[in-house]
């Protein structure tokens, strides 16, 4: 597990989950709001450092985030935030762990199954793959996350590391994910948060979490699509910032 570390480590911990194809880096607005927790920013199977690694499992992330937490967040609190497929493993984690976190951001989940797709993504990949080294391209993709701005080089740089065969395991687990059935059992408060233009299955997903957990509430944001916390960083965090307090 390669991760990032910030702020008073005898306070709360928190944990920002980045999202498929970009890295920690994307939570930075994140970690400057939240200076007086204990911040850690771990970097996920395939991604950025770990761009040799040729797997990708929600299941084997969820399991090293987990160990990670027991080892860092003894006594304490713990508050995990969680990104599109990092939301997803957020899920994951308290599937395996239902009474280790405290509160859970799951921000852009999707928990509703598209097994029909996954034969189509790896000659897809193998097609589209050479685009992603294409700028233009690039910014094209990256203005759908919001991060076509002061976030590009950054995004454009993890898009050039990113191997073919990591990209077709990203997207078959993220589009193959479905809600673990013992969420209910669950000692974790869940806050949902989609973006009021993000697709149908998306809100869907989110309505599908709020009604298999007593604990969970869910927030739809105006005017937002895939991308909340790089769209409106100020809003993402006071939303945060009051699930932890409560």
């Amino acid at each position: 597990m390669i991760y990032e570390e910030y702020g008073d480590k005898h306070a709360p911990l928190l944990v920002f989950i980045h999202g498929g194809g970009v890295g920690g880096w994307m939570w930075d607005k994140q970690i400057e709001y939240f200076s007086k927790y204990h911040c850690i920013v771990p970097t996920l199977q395939g991604h950025g450092d770990r761009s040799d690694e040729n797997t990708f499992s929600i299941r084997e992330n969820a399991i090293e985030l987990i160990d990670l937490i027991k080892e860092k967040g003894t006594g304490k609190y713990i508050h995990i935030v969680g990104f599109s497929i990092g939301a997803q493993i957020c899920l994951e984690m308290i599937h395996l762990a239902p009474t280790l976190i405290t509160t859970a951001v799951i921000n852009s989940a999707t928990v509703i199954p598209m097994k029909f797709v996954n034969a189509l993504i790896a000659p897809t990949i193998k097609t589209t793959f050479p685009l992603i080294k294409n700028k233009s391209f690039a910014k094209l993709q990256a203005k759908q996350l919001y991060m076509d701005g002061e976030y590009f080089e950054r995004y454009y740089k993890e898009s050039l590391k990113m191997k073919a065969a990591t990209l077709v395991e990203i997207l078959k687990e993220n589009m193959s994910y479905s809600l673990p059935d013992n969420l209910s059992e669950s000692t974790t408060r869940i806050l949902v948060t989609v973006g009021g233009k993000e697709k149908g299955l998306l809100l869907k997903s989110a309505k599908k979490i709020v009604d298999c957990h007593k604990k969970t509430e869910m927030q739809i944001i105006p005017n937002i699509g895939h991308g909340f916390p790089i769209a409106n960083p100020q809003l993402f965090n006071e939303i945060v910032e009051e699930m932890i307090k409560r």
